[in-house]
């Protein structure tokens, strides 16, 4: 046993022994009532994707809005797919590796990123994730203030812009009255220890709800060891006259995470827990620094609503690659250390309106967003002289701009007693700029720019066949700009910037059916399509260094099913399941080498897109009824996943199993604790848990881990 893990045992037998105390002094008959450990499904209320005041099942779209709960199933804490299970159409793989962040992926968006999250947009508390060129993160997404995230799938998705193949948006509840506070620790295999503060409450006018956490992992596999400290604050003011105004404020922190790289498939079936040789070799690591700031002020007169929000925020990241000296012989490479450190920000002011038009309900809503990044971008050899994993020569010095500026209309009308009608527009005009200074003899100024500009319309209809049946469907055109990392470099091998890329441009068809079986329980399914052209691609990959291109026309279709929430005498589901087809729908040339001014490597038409299985589902049925024993499990389905262009080869496909289970008591006096157990792989098998799609040293796999453990403790007073 390590040292971390003696120090959390310790811990969690200190608390157990202090509950056991508190329990023989407390009557059954004064123990309150504990929170809820598991996710359930939100009434009809209000939420944010829509952008409208009506009920999720009145919504043409597919939309899945689930509560959370800091003690969710005893899971740790600190990954956003720890809240996703359930919901269909999205696919959220823990990498093992937090140098990368999660992969997430909706209905095949998204599949192809490397590191972070492309292709779906991501909002925390109303406040991007997504940075305008569509490259975005979940590291500090805070599960322990969190009360409920919401998943916007389909058309209605492109409302939101660039990169919007879905929509994920995580909210923190309001704070409590009585004021709580919670002291928790967790952890278990590998080295995990997860300890943090939780405080709710309120005073006068003002409502808060703050948070802190700190994690440090030894990781499964070698070489992935990895801390990270968040903190999370949202405060809440009434200031009288239907007017609100929210401050939320965020910090993120990882001073260190080991990257192992991915592994071949014989590396793989060898020793799925090791670390590819390179990793210790050049000492890949990462460190994060995040801090963010954002207000939110709403105000309602009759019935016109108008909100305004503002954020900023600061990120400072430092990379070390495996990039071997030899590669950087080359004056345009930009090195093996990638520095960067930026500022971001924006606001959106947006007004609604309620009202009639010939005796049905309508409502307008009209804003207009306006969001940018700066940053600067350095890089350095790794090496100097035999010393590898070290910050070496300069090679690279620019600074980077992107700005979005965009408008958006939506307009709803239940036009007669069975019908309604949800149209919506928006304008985006995305610019891209970066500043050379790094000019030499044999380096160039790369400087450059290049405008995006795209108009994408939606529109979508509800029939209400009953009181517990909507069918709908709906129809809209999204797009995609390249991100600053795929216009780093050009396919040709020569200098400057991929500015030839073009934005992928889609158009995307739903059919779908919400029945509510019984009230607290919901069963949704939805069949689409969507095709893209001039979709965005890798040209070549070697030597850690992608380039890209347009490869043509691209095909997304299949089918989702979900069923939520309550089954009676405290049992309660959350099951989703997708069947997912994406092919490429032409025939488009790869190269296997950089620099590549020919494509030597033909990619049929009817290939399927990498990292997009066939199949997928997740199910978590529990039970929390309550003082005393709850729990429940949690199964997972993956289907066999392409890993590159070419269909040269797969990762299997797998199911995990995991089973969970909790004693709640009270203390009196409004004191309250909690005891979790949770094992996360049951029948410990050996899978591939995410997949690096198209890496040019065919380490496209990265294994997840085997059986694990996971005990927690929680006190609330």
């Amino acid at each position: 046993m390590s040292n971390r893990s003696r120090t959390f045992a310790r811990a969690l037998l200190g608390l157990a022994a202090t509950s056991g105390w508190a329990s023989a002094q407390t009557p059954a008959a004064d123990r309150a009532q504990p929170a809820s450990t598991t996710a359930t499904t939100l009434p009809a209320v209000r939420v944010e994707a829509a952008r409208l005041d009506v009920a999720p099942l009145d919504i043409p779209a597919s939309l899945s809005v689930v509560a959370l709960s800091p003690a969710g199933a005893g899971q740790p804490g600190v990954n956003l797919s720890e809240v996703l299970v359930g919901i269909p159409g999205i696919l959220a793989r823990n990498r093992q590796n937090y140098t990368q962040d999660e992969q997430i992926s909706i209905r095949g968006f998204g599949a192809r990123a490397t590191f972070g999250v492309r292709g779906v947009r991501l909002y925390a508390d109303g406040i991007p994730a997504t940075m305008p060129d569509g490259q975005g993160q979940v590291s500090h997404f805070n599960l322990d203030t969190a009360a409920r995230v919401e998943v916007l799938r389909g058309p209605f998705s492109v409302l939101y812009g660039n990169a919007s193949g879905g929509v994920v948006q995580l909210w923190s509840g309001d704070g409590t009255d009585p004021a709580r506070t919670t002291l928790a620790v967790g952890g278990g295999s590998d080295g995990a220890l997860r300890t943090s503060v939780l405080a709710r409450g309120v005073v006068g006018a003002v409502d808060y709800n703050l948070a802190a956490s700190n994690f440090t992992t030894d990781g499964y596999r070698a070489h992935s060891a990895a801390r990270r400290e968040s903190a999370n604050a949202k405060v809440g003011i009434d200031l009288g006259a239907q007017r609100h105004l929210t401050f939320v404020f965020n910090r993120m922190l990882t001073p260190h995470a080991d990257d192992p790289l991915g592994l071949t498939r014989a590396q793989y079936q060898a020793d799925p827990r090791q670390a590819t040789g390179v990793a210790t070799l050049y000492d890949t690591r990462k460190s994060v620094r995040q801090n963010q700031l954002g207000m939110i002020y709403e105000q309602t007169h009759a019935a016109d609503t108008w909100r305004a929000m503002v954020y900023a925020g600061q990120r400072a990241v430092q990379q070390f690659l495996s990039i071997p000296p030899s590669a950087q012989r080359n004056p345009l490479q930009s090195g093996g250390v990638i520095d960067l450190d930026g500022n971001y920000g924006g606001s959106d002011l947006r007004w609604t309106h309620r009202g009639e038009l010939a005796g049905g309900d309508t409502e307008w809503v009209l804003g207009a967003s306006f969001d940018s990044q700066r940053q600067a971008r350095t890089g350095y050899e790794n090496f100097i002289g035999d010393r590898l994993g070290v910050i070496g020569a300069l090679r690279r010095d620019q600074t980077d701009a992107v700005s979005s500026f965009d408008q958006y209309a939506q307009w709803y009308w239940h036009f007669a007693p069975r019908w309604s009608l949800l149209l919506g527009a928006r304008h985006d005009v995305v610019r891209f700029r970066t500043r050379d200074h790094y000019i030499t003899a044999r380096n160039p100024d790369d400087s450059g720019g290049v405008d995006y500009t795209a108009t994408t319309p939606v529109a979508g209809v509800q029939f209400r066949a009953s009181d517990n049946l909507r069918l709908h469907a709906s129809f809209g055109s999204g797009f995609e700009t390249p991100s600053f990392n795929e216009v780093g470099y050009r396919r040709d091998g020569g200098a400057g910037l991929a500015f030839d890329l073009r934005p992928a441009r889609s158009r995307n068809l739903e059919l779908g059916a919400k029945w509510r079986l019984q009230p607290g329980l919901q069963l949704d399914g939805a069949v689409f399509r969507t095709n893209t052209r001039d979709e965005l691609g890798v040209a070549s990959n070697q030597n850690g260094r992608s380039t890209y291109q347009n490869i043509g026309r691209t095909r997304r279709q299949g089918a989702e099913l979900e069923l939520t929430g309550t089954l009676g005498h405290g049992w309660s589901v959350q099951a989703g399941a997708t069947h997912l087809r994406a092919q490429f729908a032409q025939a488009f040339g790869v190269c296997s080498a950089t620099p590549c001014p020919v494509a030597d490597t033909v990619v049929p038409a009817g290939t399927p897109l990498a990292g997009i299985p066939a199949n997928y589902g997740s199910l978590r049925i529990g039970h929390d009824h309550g003082p005393g024993w709850r729990g429940g499990f949690s199964l997972t389905a993956v289907g066999a996943t392409s890993v590159n262009d070419a269909h040269t080869a797969q990762a299997p496909g797998y199911a995990l199993l995991a089973v969970d289970a909790g004693y709640a008591l009270a203390a009196g006096n409004g004191r309250q604790w909690l005891f979790t157990a949770r094992v996360d792989n049951l029948a410990d098998r050996s899978y591939v848990g995410s997949v690096i799609v198209n890496d040019g040293n065919q380490r496209f796999y990265e294994p997840g881990p085997g059986r694990s453990i996971t005990l927690g403790a929680r006190f609330t007073f």
